[in-house]
């Protein structure tokens, strides 16, 4: 429930502190009262909590569905679900370590966050997409340096 609070709280400083924007009275009160409702019903917050936790099961599968690369090893971190890794942080974003296993001692790896922002705008899909993406681009990035 802090977390969530908390991330209002930084989109009404977010927006107090954008320059290019015009804020508005009514933009920030709106945003404050959201919060107060937030606070005062504590069910609104575990609805959205167990949505959440149906959209990164969906982008778990999506993402094991997808990326089938010998040479890849994807772990991931989603608290409250499941984890591969024995050092999951449970107050931390989720996020998948990619590592690309080239030799017994070259094993480089890349974490790939997933930010409540990301996850709350995007459909599964689309976050899946991304996370492949993202994948595919590192093992781009490791091959590049790898063969000169």
């Amino acid at each position: 429930m802090e977390r969530v609070i908390k991330e209002k709280l930084e989109e009404v400083v977010t927006l107090l502190n954008d320059t290019e924007n015009t804020v508005e009275e009514k933009e920030i009160k709106e945003k404050v009262e959201r919060i107060l409702s937030l606070l005062n019903d504590p069910k609104e917050i575990e609805g959205a909590k167990e949505n959440l936790h149906d959209r990164l099961a969906q982008v778990l599968e999506l993402v094991k569905k997808s990326m089938v690369d010998p040479d890849i090893e994807i772990d991931y971190c989603v608290p409250d679900i499941e984890s591969t890794l024995s050092n999951c942080d449970i107050h931390a974003d989720p996020y998948f370590m990619v590592t690309y296993v080239i030799g017994d001692y070259n094993k480089p790896t890349r974490k790939i966050r997933l930010r409540d922002t990301a996850l709350r705008r995007n459909t599964p899909e689309s976050i899946a997409n991304q996370v492949t993406f993202s994948i595919i681009e590192f093992k781009g990035e490791i091959d590049s340096v790898q063969m000169g």
